[in-house]
């Protein structure tokens, strides 16, 4: 994780003109469930976060699984995060799902055409770790 440590002339500025907010941290983490890996993205998705990223598409592909990225907490994104949905849509079986992407986000797949690889899901359908446990050793049973 890294946190913005320099002055607000130094930030950049958000798509839509609106400036990044100065400071926020930014993260990747993968989750592998059952039937799909996610990658939750946080905060300012750029350069500094690049081996980050490919350590997050290296786990997602190894899972074999469907992958999904919950986008709800980013902050600000440019052309480095832009390529890491483009590697991951590109080279996986399965089509990757984008859930909650702010509207900075929503820009940047339209204008690069990104989006059309991916699906963009406004909601998040939930996360389950581990199946449901079967037969008589079920709990409450």
């Amino acid at each position: 994780m890294r946190e913005g440590t320099s002055s607000s002339a130094d930030r950049p500025v958000g798509v839509a003109g609106d400036p990044a907010r100065s400071g926020d941290p930014a993260s990747v983490h993968v989750i592998v469930g059952t039937t799909r890996a996610r990658i939750v993205l946080s905060g300012e998705i750029d350069a500094d976060l690049g081996a980050d990223l490919q350590e997050a598409t290296a786990a997602a592909e190894d899972s074999g699984l469907p992958v999904e990225i919950d986008a709800h907490h980013v902050t600000f994104m440019d052309s480095s995060g832009v390529a890491f949905l483009a590697r991951l849509a590109s080279r996986g079986p399965h089509r990757v799902r984008v859930l909650r992407a702010p509207p900075t986000v929503r820009f940047l797949l339209e204008v690069t055409r990104i989006g059309e690889l991916l699906d963009i899901v406004d909601t998040d359908p939930g996360f389950d770790l581990e199946e449901p446990a079967d037969g008589p050793e079920a709990p409450g049973s």
